[in-house]
């Protein structure tokens, strides 16, 4: 098994291989990049994308952070008192084109000064108008890549995906998920194994992600599909705000609000009891944000 230094040296890089790519498809926009310190130990790096002609603002985020673990988080884990090292990499991107869907990667690895480790993450997928095609594509890609490691992760996954996903409030998906996985311990030979899942989970994303954002990138949209983005936003604002753990994680361990809040989209809105046409493609999405659907 690699220690941390050398897992987090392999997030590092993936943060480079990521951006090179990303940047190589929007084509115009560059990431900026902020080094940051935490006054408690560790720190991280955060690349903003902005204003691209793909891209309308996307965060590629490494971290590594260590210390003392607050006693709420050990609370919520159900572990003993002890030092934590967390590092990882985080990702959200929000297009411009309200045909091209949001996505989001966190995959990330986490120690304990009493012996315990584990690896967490997963990538999903929310799109703004649901095509079922590209739904398709995604999860097939992510099945495939999966069952290379496990028959039992796919669906395994895919279902936490569904349960972790989910806007309780609103009674649905925040889009049409992925696979996402926590604390994944085991013995040394399963972690190291587990470890190389989560690299190919890594290096999956930005192929991944560029060929659905090249299908649809150039496509012409209206005014009511730009508002539609608009609302869509603001139910991704909800999640993050409300339910998202790294979120969470982050302001409980004094982390950089910047980089905490650097998933918020950088335009959004909230219409009051919005109500889509019943015959609409944007209620057509809203009937397909429910878990346990098969895109396989």
């Amino acid at each position: 098994m690699p220690d941390k230094n050398q897992i987090q040296d392999w997030f590092k890089e993936l943060q480079n291989n990521i951006c090179l790519q990303l940047e190589k498809e929007d084509g115009k926009a560059r990431f900026h990049e902020d080094i940051w310190q935490r006054e408690e130990g560790g720190g991280g790096i955060s690349r903003v994308i902005t204003n691209g002609n793909v891209f309308e603002k996307g965060g590629v985020n490494f971290s590594a952070v260590h210390g003392a673990m607050p006693d709420n988080i050990l609370a919520a884990l159900k572990l003993p008192k002890a030092d934590f090292f967390a590092t990882g990499i985080s990702i959200v991107i929000h297009p411009k084109n309200p045909w091209v869907p949001i996505i989001h990667m966190n995959l990330r690895y986490f120690e304990m000064s009493n012996g315990r480790n584990w690896f967490g993450g997963g990538i999903d997928l929310t799109p703004h108008y649901i095509i079922e095609e590209d739904a398709r594509h995604f999860h097939h890609s992510l099945k495939e890549m999966c069952d290379k490691h496990n028959s039992r992760y796919y669906p395994d996954f895919k279902k936490q995906a569904d349960d972790y996903f989910f806007i309780k409030h609103r009674n649905e998906t925040r889009g049409i998920g992925g696979i996402f996985f926590d604390r994944q311990e085991g013995s040394e030979s399963e972690k190291l194994a587990f470890f190389e899942f989560v690299k190919d989970t890594g290096l999956l994303f930005a192929p991944l992600y560029c060929s659905i954002v090249n299908k649809n990138k150039n496509r012409e949209y209206t005014e009511q599909e730009k508002q539609w983005q608009l609302i869509r936003r603001g139910r991704y604002v909800e999640f993050n705000l409300v339910y998202d753990k790294g979120t969470k994680f982050g302001l409980d361990t004094n982390g950089r609000i910047e980089s905490i809040l650097m998933s918020l989209p950088p335009f959004v809105e909230w219409q009051y009891n919005f109500q889509p046409d019943p015959h609409s493609i944007e209620q057509t999405t809203l009937s397909l944000l429910k878990k346990d659907i098969s895109w396989i």
